[in-house]
């Protein structure tokens, strides 16, 4: 008597509709981009502008983003500009850069998520003229830029 092949290839199809499920699982949305360590994700944003170098069309995305936010250190400027290369303005170029060119960010999305951390760095808020005021070399949530040079204070 032969048993029949049957179970087998049914305990077979299951298994790969399984796999195959897992794996058409989705990705991982951009927006799952999570705010949890303000030190070590300046740094890291601080690596991004220093490495990741924008085409003409990602830079207009990040020029058309930025320059609708008021730069959170000397709100006479955008985020775009800001004044000066401080600690915060090159975390938030850095970041910006990483969101359009590894997760694709438009314009609205990379405005919202640079809002974000912004509010996230100080949930305090800035005041806008930390620059005038002196307050460069201090930490972001006392209303500062973190820094002007490699050692990072957010």
């Amino acid at each position: 008597m032969t048993k029949s092949p049957r179970p087998f290839l049914f305990a077979l199809a299951v298994l790969a509709a399984a796999t195959l499920s897992i794996a058409a699982a989705p990705k991982p949305k951009a927006d799952d981009l999570k705010f949890t360590d303000v030190h070590a994700q300046t740094v890291e944003f601080i690596g991004y502008y220093k490495s990741i170098q924008l085409t003409s069309e990602q830079e207009a995305i990040k020029r058309e983003a930025l320059t609708q936010l008021p730069a959170p250190c000397c709100s006479e400027n955008t985020a775009y500009t800001c004044c000066c290369p401080c600690n915060m303005a090159k975390s938030t170029w850095g970041l910006s850069a990483y969101l359009i060119t590894q997760k694709g960010y438009d314009a609205a999305r990379l405005k919202t998520k640079v809002a974000e951390w912004h509010k996230f760095i100080n949930p305090a808020g800035f005041s806008g003229n930390v620059c005038s005021t002196g307050g460069c070399g201090r930490s972001f949530a006392k209303n500062g830029c973190g820094g002007m040079g490699a050692t990072v204070t957010p």
